[in-house]
């Protein structure tokens, strides 16, 4: 729940913090001008925000990722367990058909691990302390294959695209329904001025924060979606009893995940939510992601 709770305030500060910064410096007033009649020029300074933010975002994923939790690269195996962890991330890669990822250990207690990167051929996988310590080769093995299949179906760079669009479509709907609010409540006098009243900034804002919380959700079921697409991919990879295994043996930690919220969505598993919360879930519930394993009804 904590985490969910702070996933939503992240984004509520993010989009407040969005339409504070346009409105001070002038941008939105310029956007809200344009608006019903200018709606080329709307859609552009939507889709720079929305879009641009979730690229870049998608770009510095590799080097935020190694600064959030202290993940070291393995650029020299130091140890047989590592020369393994190395060479089991190689194969599942060639398999897969991208190119060798980096490959890194990070201190956590949990069983846990996550794959991020820009592109399939420029990619990062790395393992918690806890899963190489809790977990035997076999199942560690499965776990590397479902994040080598995040990587092999390009689920960063389909992540970061949806999520891009739902920004711009965010920013696109909140503003041209602020600039009919904002008529309204004038009369209709500031059609031709180009400038808008306090009508406009606060529908703004509060239909950002209602229109994001449904673009969440929408982003989230997608990302449960792919998950058990990676987990067919590991299946694949490692064998379905392996895949199988490790997903049970996750049960043990019930839920627990230490990562950074820009990370959540990508480790092995993820935080366990109730009712409503399921919506902004970004993993299914083990127990189901098992059973599509047991009935083959994940979809590569």
């Amino acid at each position: 729940m904590r985490r969910i709770v702070l996933f939503l305030a992240t984004n509520i500060a993010v989009l407040l913090l969005l339409s504070i910064v346009c409105h001070l410096f002038g941008v939105d007033q310029m956007a809200a001008a344009q608006g019903l009649g200018g709606s080329t020029g709307l859609l552009i300074y939507a889709a720079v925000f929305g879009m641009g933010g979730a690229f870049i975002s998608l770009a510095m994923s590799k080097w935020m990722a190694k600064m959030s939790t202290g993940a070291r690269v393995i650029t020299q195996p130091a140890n047989e367990a590592e020369r393994w962890l190395v060479e089991t991330v190689r194969r599942h890669a060639q398999n897969a058909g991208i190119a060798m990822p980096e490959v890194a250990i990070y201190d956590a207690p949990e069983m846990n691990a996550f794959a991020t990167g820009m592109t399939k051929n420029s990619s990062l996988v790395a393992v918690s302390t806890g899963l190489l310590e809790q977990m035997d080769r076999e199942q560690v093995a499965a776990v590397l294959g479902h994040e080598i299949g995040h990587v092999a179906n390009g689920d960063m760079v389909t992540m970061a695209l949806i999520q891009g669009v739902l920004n711009t479509l965010v920013i696109l709907a909140a503003r041209v329904v602020g600039r009919l609010v904002d008529s309204w409540l004038s009369g209709g006098r500031d059609d031709n001025r180009g400038s808008t009243g306090i009508g406009y900034f606060v529908t703004v804002m509060v239909l950002q924060l209602v229109f994001g919380l449904f673009a969440s959700m929408v982003v989230m079921a997608f990302s449960r979606w792919r998950e058990f697409r990676a987990d067919a991919a590991g299946a694949r990879l490692a064998g379905r009893g392996a895949m199988i295994s490790a997903l049970q043996r996750l049960k043990g930690d019930h839920g627990e995940n230490t990562l950074p919220k820009t990370l959540a969505a990508f480790g092995i598993s993820g935080p366990l939510a109730q009712g409503f919360q399921r919506l902004f879930m970004s993993h299914p519930p083990l127990d189901e992601r098992i059973a599509a394993l047991h009935n083959g009804m994940a979809n590569a």
